[in-house]
């Protein structure tokens, strides 16, 4: 985590310290750019109003290229340039000048200039963009820019010189604060991942209930929430399977106890072998039997590979069948077996074969908790997309509380599942997965004192 600290505060900085070397030599090119530009427009209304003055005490702009020369040539520290009187110098000996003096018909008066010569004329829109010089209201010449950037004197060569060095020390300055930003903001994001990083290790210890605040909305406050969720969930999860394990060694232990103590009995002596009692330890293996397939049937829901057969069949059809095979068991408890099915009820598309489960364990839990003179209703009806299967009872019904853990594995309400040797407590747990592997759902719906109703959605074939 140190090393990603240091890494983000290197990043930092070094894009500041490149930024900020960017800014100072770009601002040190703008100053002295815009100075420069600022002489200009200063020598440019100085000539403009020298001019003025020039053509109003001589009438006109004879003798103007002797006397614009020096003042704007050697003003800027350029070495004047050789016949000040207006002859030619030299060819080397003449300099560029950021100025240029035109008459009023675009032609150049001077100073004397390689690419202005004197008595050129230029194109109109080169004049117009030029400082007008004007006698008595009248435009009587103009002075354009040439783009030169005049020579600088030392005086403000020392300015420039300074104002460099000014905007060097403040980028060092910037650099210095950049690296305690960064410092400090490379902890910062940091803080959050170090409290992460103990959280998992802590995990990783076996200690799953862990949490980090969540102090931020951005990616790092995202990964604490996910890691929040799933900590909640493996907890969870533990506890589910810590759970589990004790129901299964619970359930297990119950029926090898009774087959345990028959077989030592009969071993010892101590009970005779007799039709009844070999009959009582094969229901016990039976039982045995029954939770081991029905934990085989939760693990392949789980794990996904529950084999499914689907074929189309009608609602109805599942409801007779299972009306057929527990009217014997309902008449025995002096329970009334009915199916109501309704009109129009479309196809489903299911393994009959586990749906024939379903309806076993909601019909017998239905059998068990209602008692006799009560009545057990099979039903089905449309509903938007799909079909819907009820299997209601008038029995003993089952608490508020409980109801919300009616799916849960091995678990059984006082009033709702009692612990008989022949409930496993997984029937309804069975249900809920059968049923979600066809994509549909099952809810419960009860009151005490006066029934409970199991309700099946499934999509249309």
């Amino acid at each position: 985590m140190r090393s990603l600290t240091v890494k983000i505060a290197v990043v930092v900085v070094v894009v500041s310290l490149f930024s900020v070397a960017l800014v100072a030599l770009f601002s040190g090119w703008i100053t002295a750019r815009e100075y420069d530009r600022l002489l200009v427009d200063q020598l440019q209304d100085r000539l403009v109003e020298q001019a003025a003055r020039y053509y109003q005490q001589r009438g006109s702009w004879q003798g103007a290229l002797v006397a614009f020369n020096a003042e704007f040539e050697g003003r800027r520290g350029r070495r004047p340039p050789a016949g000040m009187d207006g002859a030619e110098g030299p060819p080397g000996n003449q300099m560029r000048t950021p100025l240029v003096l035109l008459d009023a018909n675009g032609c150049v008066v001077g100073p004397r200039d390689p690419t202005y010569a004197p008595g050129a004329c230029l194109p109109k829109y080169q004049v117009a963009r030029g400082a007008p010089v004007q006698v008595d209201g009248k435009t009587v010449g103009t002075v354009i820019q040439t783009g030169v950037m005049p020579l600088r004197d030392p005086t403000e060569e020392a300015f420039l010189s300074r104002t460099g060095r000014g905007l060097l020390w403040g980028a060092v300055a910037a650099s210095a604060v950049a690296l305690l930003l960064g410092l400090a903001l490379a902890r910062n994001l940091t803080r959050p991942l170090r409290r992460l990083t103990e959280a998992i290790h802590a995990m990783a210890a076996g200690k799953l209930e862990q949490r980090v605040d969540v102090r931020s909305r951005d990616e790092i406050g995202e990964l604490a929430s996910a890691f929040n969720s799933m900590s909640a969930q493996l907890t969870q999860s533990n506890q589910a399977r810590r759970q589990m394990t004790a129901d299964i060694a619970h359930e297990l232990r119950n029926p090898l106890m009774v087959m345990t103590g028959y077989i030592e009995a009969l071993r010892d002596g101590v009970l005779r072998p007799s039709p009844e009692r070999f009959d009582m330890m094969y229901e016990e293996a039976q039982q045995l039997q029954r939770l081991v397939a029905d934990l085989r049937t939760l693990s392949l829901a789980d794990a996904g590979e529950l084999a499914l057969m689907p074929q189309v069949v009608e609602p109805v059809v599942l409801l007779a069948r299972a009306a057929e095979s527990y009217t014997p068991s309902a008449q025995k408890a002096g329970i009334a077996l009915f199916v109501a099915p309704g009109t129009a009820v479309p196809n489903v598309k299911v393994d009959v074969e586990r749906m024939a489960q379903v309806l076993a364990n909601l019909v017998t839990n239905a059998i068990r908790h209602t008692p006799a003179g009560g009545t057990v209703t099979l039903g089905a009806h449309r509903e938007q997309g799909g079909a819907v299967i009820t299997v209601a009872d008038t029995g003993e019904g089952i608490a508020p509380d409980a109801l919300p853990r009616v799916f849960d594995r091995f678990y059984r309400a006082d009033k709702a599942r009692s612990q008989s040797s022949d409930e496993s407590g997984l029937g309804l747990a069975i249900v809920k997965s059968i049923i979600a592997g066809h994509g549909g759902t099952v809810d419960v719906t009860s009151e005490l004192g006066k029934g409970t109703t199991f309700t099946v959605h499934l999509p249309a074939a």
